[in-house]
């Protein structure tokens, strides 16, 4: 299936591995010119190498900060001069630490609305004036599946992506007759690096990595952890003009692992 994305420009954040890279892979693939921006510079580099070497799309790397308000203006202007215009973002951040109600005090709170909430608000304001200008566009919100179901010790990304689902729905209403639709995707467990980090060691006596990541996946319907390829290509369909009647969703990509009835 052809999404339409050749020629479309594409800011995604956080995007050097995991989730964030894969859905730049996916963008690429399609055709999409695509801006890649994460803190560290060298991983950047490497990860916009592979992305040239597997695509069809332009990709330009960009060194950000999200946390940083001026570093923002910066990428979003860069994008639109490299390429014209700016049709899509995908706004993606590591989320916050993990830990009971009680052990967080209110800088931890302040850190975490700036990198999970604060970064998302920040990116959509600087996007929607290039959004209006090409006639159109798409906001992409990567949140999490504790969004829709308890997720033990994640008090502060829940409240905090919360928050980005009540803003999504709230801009949807806003700029749907801007023809820019703004809609989340809720990651369930992926087989990124950091998920095979953090297992233990492989040893000679204990299992191997495949039995503990089936161990992991006995209780997800699918059972089997998803592919991070699977999470691109749905938000390469959300960014696409085929998706131009889906805005204000939060949609759930995690093997029916939350169960939820809604």
């Amino acid at each position: 299936m052809d999404l339409q994305l050749t020629g479309k420009t594409a800011l995604v954040l956080a995007a050097s591995k995991g989730l964030g890279k894969a859905c730049a892979a996916a963008l690429v693939a399609e055709g999409a010119d695509v801006v890649i921006g994460a803190r560290d510079r060298g991983v950047l580099e490497t990860a916009a190498n592979e992305l040239r070497a597997h695509g069809k799309g332009r990709v330009l790397a960009i060194p950000v900060d999200v946390l940083d308000p001026k570093q923002a203006e910066e990428i979003v202007s860069a994008t639109a001069d490299a390429f014209g215009k700016l049709d899509i973002l995908v706004n993606n951040a590591g989320g916050p630490p993990f830990g009971r109600f009680e052990t967080f005090d209110d800088t931890a709170w302040k850190a975490a609305f700036d990198l999970t909430l604060l970064s998302a608000v920040r990116f959509s304001r600087l996007v929607i004036p290039h959004m209006r200008k090409a006639g159109g566009g798409r906001i992409i919100n990567i949140v999490s599946l504790s969004v829709r179901t308890y997720l033990a010790n994640s008090v502060l990304s829940t409240s905090l992506r919360m928050g980005v689902t009540g803003m999504a729905k709230m801009l949807s209403d806003e700029l749907g007759p801007d023809n820019i639709t703004v809609n989340n995707v809720a990651p369930g467990l992926f087989l990124t690096d950091r998920v095979k980090d953090a297992f233990p060691p492989v040893t000679p006596s204990g299992p191997t990595l495949e039995q503990m990541l089936a161990t992991r996946a006995k209780d997800i319907p699918a059972r089997r952890i998803g592919q991070p390829a699977e999470f691109g290509a749905l938000v390469a369909f959300l960014a696409s003009p085929l998706a131009g009647y889906i805005t204000g969703a939060t949609i759930l990509i995690d093997g029916g692992a939350s169960r939820g009835t809604y």
